[in-house]
């Protein structure tokens, strides 16, 4: 009993401890998916806890009790701050803002931010095309891909969501641990649009940019084939998805970021959901570059002694936009959501951990604090202890951030799909 007791809460201690330690560029990635377990399982590990300290009362281990009290607070007090309700909503689409919901889309939503097991909503079963062509490379045979999600009973929300998956920017494709988030959404009668891009360094930014583009013009282009409406189009992604979802959400007018076979096509559309997606990618090269901060200017590639080392670990930001910030300081501006806040810009829904150590929060943070002083509905969800790809270890049933995140999804997708007039350009 002696050493169950502390083993139950030695467990809960450690993962406690991995918790509430913010992780530091680049090493953190060896002890991520352990940080993102302990919040994952955050509310497992509190009862391991307990039960510890409970079994130590009881046999005698009396380090037990302390450890697992301990721990059990710490994972207590993690779900109670990712779950908790705020007043973003409120601030973002005014007083009321529940009643913009149809009684029919409030029935489909998850009921609350959290439970101990979320029955997420699954049925009916959607119709999924996979694999569908979206545009051709001119001058070859190669195809852009999309998997189309759809309400298999007819009973459409006129929504469609385009989703940009994580990527680094040059890795993974579409259908990456995203079936049951997508099986959700297709629950409430939006249709899904999930998108294969192109990544570097078979493309640059524009590139890029151009893809997710097309996908919107796409999508509006075969709206009635879907049973979706034009008007209700909302671009959503993880990271580097999330990124170019923001980008192309602000952006659908930029002479700059049209190529040819899009310009005069609307691109404009209702909304963007942007998980922990990179807005500033000056900060992003400076914080991935160890000898350089955010309030100090890049050194010079020839003064430089650690230039080989920093061009590692700056991420390739340097091939998707042409070069460093000190040569190419334009391509940074540019390909930075936060450079192109207007007041015209889509409702945005922004989440992101604030032990992010991949993507830092404070940009986020400095790009809804622009929105909102540019009069653009923006609801800003920053998890504490919860790190990048929250959303993705472990599935939302389980995971306190992830449901809660899910709330604020459902909530925000429902206004739009509801809300009468055009979209912002």
């Amino acid at each position: 009993m002696t050493t169950l007791a502390y083993i139950f809460s030695g467990i809960s201690f450690l993962m406690s401890l991995l918790l509430v330690v913010k992780l530091k560029f680049p090493f953190g990635w060896i002890v991520l998916f352990p940080k993102l377990t302990a919040g994952a399982l955050s509310p497992y590990w509190a009862i391991l806890g307990a039960v510890g300290a409970i079994i130590g009362g009881i046999s005698g281990a009396y380090w037990a009790i302390p450890m697992g009290i301990l721990s059990a607070g710490v994972m207590i007090w993690y779900v109670w701050q990712c779950t908790r309700d705020h007043d973003g909503f409120e601030k973002a689409f005014g007083a009321g803002w529940e009643d913009q919901i149809s009684p029919q889309q409030a029935k489909r939503m998850v009921k609350r931010r959290w439970l101990f097991y979320l029955k997420m909503k699954a049925s009916p079963e959607p119709v999924w095309e996979r694999d569908v062509p979206f545009w051709t490379v001119p001058g070859t045979d190669r195809q852009l891909l999309c998997d189309i999600w759809r309400p298999g009973d007819g009973d459409a929300s006129g929504l469609a969501f385009i989703y940009y998956h994580g990527s680094s920017w040059y890795f993974s494709d579409k259908d990456f641990g995203t079936r049951p988030f997508f099986r959700h959404l297709v629950a409430q009668g939006h249709t899904v649009m999930d998108v294969a891009y192109r990544l570097m360094p078979e493309v640059d930014i524009y590139g890029m940019t151009g893809d997710v583009k097309r996908a919107i013009s796409w999508m509006k282009a075969n709206a009635s084939r879907y049973g979706v409406n034009p008007e209700k189009i909302v671009l959503g992604g993880g990271s580097a998805g999330g990124h170019l979802a923001l980008l192309a959400g602000y952006t659908p007018k930029h002479p700059e970021l049209i190529l040819d076979d899009v310009n005069g096509a609307d691109l404009s559309v209702c909304g963007v959901i942007s998980y922990y997606g990179p807005t500033d990618l000056l900060s992003i090269y400076q914080h991935w570059n160890l000898q350089q901060t955010v309030s100090q200017p890049p050194v010079p590639i020839g003064e430089n002694p650690d230039y080989k080392k920093n061009m590692r670990d700056s991420g390739r930001l340097d091939i998707l936009l042409g070069g460093h910030p000190q040569d190419v300081p334009h391509m940074y501006e540019l390909a930075s959501p936060i450079t192109h806040v207007h007041p015209d810009c889509p409702p945005t829904l922004l989440l992101h951990g604030k032990h992010d150590f991949t993507i830092p929060v404070e940009p986020t943070c400095a790009l809804h604090a622009k929105l909102v002083q540019a009069s653009v509905p923006a609801i800003n969800l920053v998890f504490p202890w919860t790190d990048h790809g929250f959303d993705f270890l472990l599935p939302p049933q389980i995971n306190p951030a992830a449901q809660s995140a899910l709330y604020d999804v459902d909530r925000f997708l429902a206004l739009l799909s509801n809300k009468k007039g055009g979209t912002n350009g």
